[in-house]
């Protein structure tokens, strides 16, 4: 096996059983065995395991943030660099919504992985998700755009609003059925990202933005 494939085929094998077990369950001998490699493979490729989590999560997390920035900039592109704030927070919902929820998610390691990994708060995975923030910017760029008489303090509480709503809904689904009876549909990912789109909106533009404001207001109230 070349040594690219040996990489993929650890990747592959490690995020499987990421899928199916806890972090802490999943042993290197574990991956070993179901990479068919052996172990001085990985230690070649990563270093350790929590190198190769972080590997496995960063490569996700890329290929996510990479739709959410494809819809993005389709939404800035339909307005003329400035998109509708539904649009952009559409954009920043949609691709983690769709990829861990609805009713294909039991055929895709890649979401439960991702779903383990927001519910997991395991060190490697709490670095990268802590340190690398570059893509929020973009959101948030975007936001102080199409809401130019909201101050920057609401801007950014309005997206950390909206990341809370996508990673809870993500995490505690199951809490979420039981306390409606089920009457909140979890499978019809559309209506669920359209509501959290619905809520982020009020949360940055119903009661906080008005263009007599200045960016520092609340900063200084």
């Amino acid at each position: 096996m070349s040594t690219d494939l040996t990489k993929a085929a650890i990747l592959s094998a490690a995020e499987t059983l990421y899928a199916e077990r806890s972090f802490g369950e999943v042993s290197l001998r574990d991956i070993v065995a179901a990479a068919n490699v052996n172990l001085a493979a990985v230690n070649y490729h990563f270093g350790s395991k929590d190198e190769l989590l972080a590997e496995l999560f960063l490569s996700r997390a890329s290929a996510l943030n990479r739709e959410r920035f494809a819809e993005l900039q389709a939404a800035e592109a339909a307005g003329d660099g400035r998109a509708e704030v539904e649009a952009i927070l559409r954009a920043l919902a949609g691709p983690p919504l769709r990829w861990c929820l609805g009713a294909d998610r039991q055929r895709s390691a890649a979401a439960r992985f991702m779903t383990r990994a927001s519910v997991e708060t395991v060190p490697p995975i709490r670095k990268i998700v802590e340190r690398d923030i570059g893509h929020l910017r973009r959101f948030a760029e975007a936001l102080r755009r199409a809401l130019p008489g909201c101050t920057e303090v609401d801007i950014y509480w309005g997206l950390h609003f909206t990341l809370a709503m996508i990673r809870q809904t993500i995490t505690d689904s199951a809490r979420l059925r039981r306390l409606s009876g089920d009457l909140c549909d979890l499978d019809n990912v559309d209506a669920i990202v359209e509501r959290i789109v619905k809520l982020g909106s009020f949360a940055l533009s119903g009661k906080n933005a008005s263009p007599g404001r200045s960016r520092t207001g609340a900063a200084r109230s």
